[in-house]
């Protein structure tokens, strides 16, 4: 059964399930849920805990040896298991799969990772466990689903936000729950009454609300070209290094081409991600930018940057802004249709 953080809460009043996976692309909701599940079994009298890391140094038999130790004086067990990053090769897969056959009533299993995908949640491991388990889905809302996330969080904390300050809210916090819940909490400190506007937000928020180099390019791979503007200006108003947008710009670029390079080749996407070590979590906003961005414009691309740098480290009265600006636009564009 699929359900979602804001719904876990009722899932867990009913009796506790064998299994609870845990997965997706938001490390606070991830926490948060696993958190939830943890405290709802101690209560209910699980007090050993065990976790796992499935590494290439893991031994399964330890993790067997927990689900056998069964006796009239053992407590009942909590065994953790965190995925790679990068998703199980076909030996773990198994190994993860054959546990099923060693749980109990008095086990209750945890198994978290990254974003799944349709064919994750179809492999055999994953319908083993999810057979008598919860699959808690844990992915960062979108720019829609944002505003009514933040309603529901902000109730939660008895904070009251207008809606020009909720839009603000979403604006600054997208892609960032783990600093939206920071904020709120300074907000709910700051203003006892609950009562959140404009003018409070921007008075209590302004100095502390950044976002980092890290979330303009992976705006730019999936082409949120108004995401891209307003942290360019955020990075401007901080008086951060254009040198360094230009070099991790150039660098995602760089990769880019490798993958179309290699896939002209016929080697699989999957495979060349392995090999670049791309994680899961980034693998879509990679799809989207190879989708969007061809071979020869990926070319054009990396030499407008390569003139941008020369300009940069020679012309020293030159303001480097307007042109990354516009540079970050046309990486964001859409190609024009080819004529029929």
């Amino acid at each position: 059964m699929r359900t979602y953080p804001e719904q876990l809460a009722q899932q867990l009043k009913q009796p506790l399930r064998q299994t609870y996976l845990v997965f997706g692309s938001d490390p606070l909701l991830k926490l948060e849920s696993r958190d939830a599940i943890c405290r709802s079994a101690r209560d209910q009298g699980f007090e050993e805990h065990h976790r796992f890391i499935i590494d290439a140094q893991l031994n399964w038999q330890e993790v067997i040896d927990c689900c056998q130790a069964l006796s009239l004086f053992s407590s009942r067990q909590i065994i953790e298991i965190t995925c790679p990053e990068n998703g199980l090769n076909t030996t773990q897969a198994k190994q993860l799969a054959d546990i099923a056959q060693w749980l109990n009533p008095d086990i209750l299993l945890l198994v978290q990772g990254e974003r799944l995908n349709k064919k994750q949640e179809s492999a055999k491991w994953f319908t083993a466990l999810s057979q008598h388990g919860l699959y808690v889905v844990c992915n960062t809302p979108d720019a829609r689903q944002l505003p009514r996330f933040i309603e529901q969080r902000c109730q939660g904390l008895g904070l009251k936000p207008d809606q020009p300050a909720l839009q603000l809210l979403a604006q600054w916090h997208e892609g960032n729950l783990l600093a939206l819940v920071q904020s709120l909490h300074i907000l709910q400190l700051l203003y006892p009454d609950g009562a959140l506007t404009l003018p409070r937000i921007e008075s209590a928020l302004s100095r502390h609300h950044h976002f980092t180099p890290f979330q303009l390019t992976d705006a730019l791979l999936e082409g949120k070209a108004q995401r891209a503007q307003r942290i360019l200006e955020q990075l401007y108003a901080e008086g951060n290094e254009p040198t360094l947008l230009l070099r991790l710009i150039q660098k995602e670029l760089k990769q880019l081409y490798v993958i179309h390079e290699q896939g002209q080749q016929g080697r699989p996407l999957n495979k060349i991600f392995d090999q670049l070590r791309i994680w899961q979590t980034r693998r879509p906003m990679m799809i989207a930018a190879l989708n969007r961005l061809t071979r020869p414009r990926l070319t054009q691309l990396l030499r407008q940057l390569a003139q941008l740098e020369i300009g940069l480290k020679t012309d020293y009265s030159r303001d480097p802004w307007p042109e990354l600006h516009y540079f970050c636009a046309l990486m964001c564009q859409m190609p024009e249709p080819q004529p029929r």
